[in-house]
Formats: C-alpha cells, sequence, structure tokens
C-alpha cells in the first residue's frame, strides 16, 4: 500500500507524540556556581529533579577538570550551595535543584571548627613572643574550660 508525503508526515508526528507521552521531558536548565575563591564561574545544564548534592558534586567534578586553582576536593560533605540571590540559608542536599527557582548559586566550603580556628590564629600572632610552653598551657586550659 502506497502512502502520500502527507500521510506519512502525519504517521510520523503521531509516533512522536505517543512516546512523548510515554516519556515526558524532564526540565533542564543552565546554572551558573560561583566558586569561593575562584577565578570565575562553572556553567552547566542540569535536571529540575536532580537533587543538590549531586548539583554539588558535579560543580566538585567540572572545577577539579578544568583544573582550577585552589584546589577543592571532592568531598561534598564538605560544601554548601546557596542560592545567589535569595537570604542566608544554604540549600538542604537532598532537595531538588529546581525547588529553589534560582539559576545562579554560590558554592562555599563549610567552616572548620571555632576552636581550631581560634587557637590556630592565636599561635600566629604569638609567633616570636613568649614561650611555646607558655602557649600550649593556655591552649590546653582553653580546651578543658571549653567543655
Amino acid at each position: 500500500m502506497k502512502r502520500s508525503v502527507h500521510e506519512k508526515l502525519l504517521l510520523e508526528k503521531q509516533k512522536k507524540k505517543n512516546t512523548e507521552s510515554q516519556h515526558p521531558k524532564k526540565n533542564r536548565f543552565l546554572i551558573t556556581v560561583n566558586v569561593l575563591g575562584s577565578s570565575g564561574p562553572i556553567r552547566f545544564v542540569v535536571s529540575e529533579e536532580e537533587n543538590v548534592a549531586a548539583v554539588i558534586d558535579t560543580a566538585l567534578k567540572m572545577y577539579a577538570r578544568e583544573g582550577r586553582l585552589p584546589i577543592l576536593g571532592s568531598d561534598i560533605s564538605n560544601f554548601l550551595l546557596y542560592p545567589a540571590n535569595a537570604g542566608s540559608d544554604a540549600l538542604n542536599p537532598s532537595e531538588p535543584i529546581g525547588s529553589s527557582g534560582g539559576r545562579n548559586f554560590v558554592l562555599c566550603k563549610k567552616q572548620k571548627q571555632p576552636q581550631m580556628t581560634e587557637a590556630r590564629s592565636e599561635m600566629i600572632s604569638r609567633k616570636g613572643t613568649g614561650s611555646w610552653k607558655a602557649w600550649i598551657n593556655k591552649s590546653f586550659s582553653f580546651k578543658i574550660s571549653s567543655h
């Protein structure tokens, strides 16, 4: 049975429509991730259902692949993703990236323990003054009193 060109086009459109209804399109969009301390943003396409942890993982892999500095590592649990235009709350790693409504994000490394930072800064400021025994005694007594 011969079919006209018009009939063939109609059949192709119908097949395409059927496959689209079986596999609905997932919304994808371009996001921009600014990494604190880096020279410029990273841009890539994500699905709106993709969770924040996967987006952090992708950003870290792209960052490393491009050879950017400073070296960040690949442990996603050490990082937080913030919407660039919203408040100060980091996104929940298990929530979908599309739920934030944004397209611009900031990737930050989590802060280390404040006690270690205080002791380190005190050690640097005291360098060359006083004895190291006095610093150890002071640091040791600080740790005991803070618990």
